[in-house]
């Protein structure tokens, strides 16, 4: 496995006493730990302990959902200055388009490949035809897609395969050159072969931004993943990796 040496590791992310609660049920008990930059960092544990939750937490995806709160301070460093994304002064939009986030199950959108991939461009307000292009297909060739769609941008993206609809929700994310990159199971609905492209493109993807990804598969973690967590009893407990 190629992983980036420690002594290089720079934090990126810093978590102080983060606490989670469903309701009365406290799913993250009081979690402080920090995430190295250019680096993939894997969540694994128990299905339905709070990993994918804990992704949400940076980029506040979860605010939407009645009944929750959170408790704790959780900085991200952009560039050289660290912000605090819970402060009242941090813009969300800004936030959600420095952290980019990747489902378990892909969901291209009901539109062309090259629309999908330039739909966060166009909702942050860029309008530039030359520069959207030149974005796309940046991102496309970011996420090992763009020699397989190049000739046909303006077919429909849900006809694409699995795997290449996953590569294109990366491509989607990426398209906004996030600085952080979340992963929630990101290879758990594709076939083996699929798999071991998406897991080649993480590698490849930490030179560009910091990755944390959520996953059931240890074997995948070792190959791939710089530092191992478990989720266990809503805390973070490291493995080896």
């Amino acid at each position: 496995m190629n992983r980036t040496p420690p002594q290089t590791e720079r934090p990126k992310i810093t978590v102080e006493h983060l606490s989670f609660f469903y309701g009365g049920f406290r799913v993250l008990d009081d979690i402080s730990t920090s995430f190295g930059e250019h680096r993939i960092t894997a969540i694994v544990g128990p299905s339905g302990k709070g990993k994918s939750t804990l992704l949400t937490v940076f980029n506040r995806l979860w605010e939407d959902i009645p009944g929750v709160r959170m408790s704790g301070r959780v900085r991200i460093r952009f560039g050289d200055r660290w912000e605090d994304i819970y402060a009242p002064s941090c813009d969300l939009p800004a936030l959600r388009r420095r952290v980019g986030m990747v489902f378990q199950t892909p969901n291209p959108l009901p539109m062309s490949i090259a629309k999908n991939v330039a739909f966060p461009l166009r909702l942050a307000g860029r309008r530039k035809p030359g520069e959207i292009a030149r974005r796309v297909e940046n991102a496309l060739r970011a996420a090992f897609l763009w020699e397989e769609v190049k000739d046909r941008l303006d077919a429909d993206a849900t006809q694409l395969s699995g795997g290449q609809q996953q590569r294109l929700c990366i491509a989607r994310a990426l398209v906004l050159e996030p600085e952080v990159l979340l992963l929630d199971e990101p290879t758990s609905s594709l076939d083996t072969a699929a798999a071991g492209v998406i897991e080649n493109l993480l590698i490849h993807l930490k030179r560009r931004c910091t990755i944390l990804m959520v996953s059931h598969y240890l074997d995948q973690v070792h190959r791939v993943a710089d530092r191992i967590t478990e989720l266990a009893d809503g805390r973070l407990v490291e493995r080896a990796a």
